[in-house]
């Protein structure tokens, strides 16, 4: 049988360190030095984002974003002079996944497009990478579209900040 071109795609993803090498290493350190939400041309994983449902025609956005790894940490009020190690600050586990905030920061970056999926796309010792599928509501192609339209509808504005995309829904117990 004929293996299609994604799925060869999704086997080099499986382990990009070990079939990209130095190439994807490179990538890392560019990426590092880019702002935190940066618009890209096309998908870096276009099997990933076919089948997250990124079609390359107008209306269709892709975003990379870099989010900080490791745990949060509570903001510090008035605690007088008091010993920093005893003031209950680090060691917090945040509700939301890293896939949910780079979701989050991609809408506030362009608040006039949709965010309809991410998938990851690497990770260094600081950051992990996130492409972030957006949609534009307002063009003619995504309000013709009979697969996407449902997205320019009103009771979908602005989901990622409710909860309603596939990262959101799961950090709500809503998936599995």
């Amino acid at each position: 049988m004929v293996k299609s071109f994604y799925r060869y795609i999704s086997k080099f993803w499986k382990r990009p360190k070990e079939y990209l090498g130095e190439i994807f290493k490179k990538r890392l350190i560019e990426w590092r030095k880019e702002p935190t939400v940066k618009r890209i041309e096309k998908p870096t994983r276009l099997d990933r984002a076919r089948a997250l449902g990124y079609r390359a025609k107008q209306g269709f956005v892709v975003a990379r974003v870099k989010v900080r790894k490791g745990g949060r940490r509570r903001r510090l009020y008035g605690r007088g002079g008091r010993k920093p190690s005893k003031a209950g600050l680090v060691r917090f586990k945040p509700k939301k996944s890293l896939k949910w905030v780079a979701e989050e920061k991609a809408q506030r970056k362009f608040p006039n497009l949709e965010v309809l999926n991410s998938y990851p796309v690497g990770e260094d010792g600081q950051y992990k990478f996130f492409e972030v599928i957006l949609i534009d509501p307002n063009h003619p192609n995504i309000k013709s579209d009979p697969k996407i339209k449902w997205i320019a509808e009103k009771q979908h504005r602005k989901r990622v900040f409710r909860g309603l995309t596939s990262a959101g829904k799961k950090a709500r117990g809503l998936k599995a």
